[in-house]
């Protein structure tokens, strides 16, 4: 049986976590990059990481092989990745965003960073270092032990990746 305090904890992070993100990470309307589909945006998103195959890629957002050749194919045509050939094996083709992808994607990226540091500013410092520590902590209660994420949770947008994990 499921604790009820617990569950109403859960209750109101679900209710609580999209709109947080949908307050910090609002749509800016001369974003280009709001012209681009979830599923291309979540893509190039990724790809800021490091080049991959389309296997691991479709495999970590979780779609099909012939999905992600799609939405490749249509990121190659509008200049935003380039597929390249990975290690020694010149049969693997990797995928890697053309420097264009990598300029809108850090604009978008400095865009978010300076609204949230707006909203931060509101906030004294021990507070913002608690809610640091509190989303870091329900970050790592949602991986699994081989480190993937437990579900489709995604609050590390929020945290700065170099400075917070």
């Amino acid at each position: 049986m499921i604790d009820q305090a617990l569950l109403q904890q859960a209750e109101t992070i679900t209710a609580l976590l999209p709109q947080l993100m949908r307050q910090l990470f609002r749509l800016d309307e001369n974003d280009p990059t709001t012209e681009l589909p979830l599923a291309q945006l979540r893509v190039c998103s990724t790809l800021q990481a490091e080049p991959r195959t389309m296997s691991v890629l479709s495999r970590e957002l979780g779609t099909t092989l012939s999905a992600m050749t799609q939405i490749t194919d249509r990121l190659e045509r509008a200049q935003l990745v380039e597929r390249i050939t990975g290690g020694e094996d010149r049969r693997v083709k990797l995928l890697r965003l053309t420097p264009h992808a990598e300029s809108l994607l850090q604009a978008r990226r400095d865009r978010r960073i300076k609204h949230v540091t707006l909203v931060l500013e509101r906030l004294s410092a021990p507070i913002r270092e608690q809610i640091i520590i509190a989303l870091n902590d329900l970050l790592s209660a949602g991986q699994l032990n081989d480190g993937t994420v437990a579900d489709a949770l995604l609050i590390s947008e929020i945290l700065d990746k170099k400075g917070h994990r």
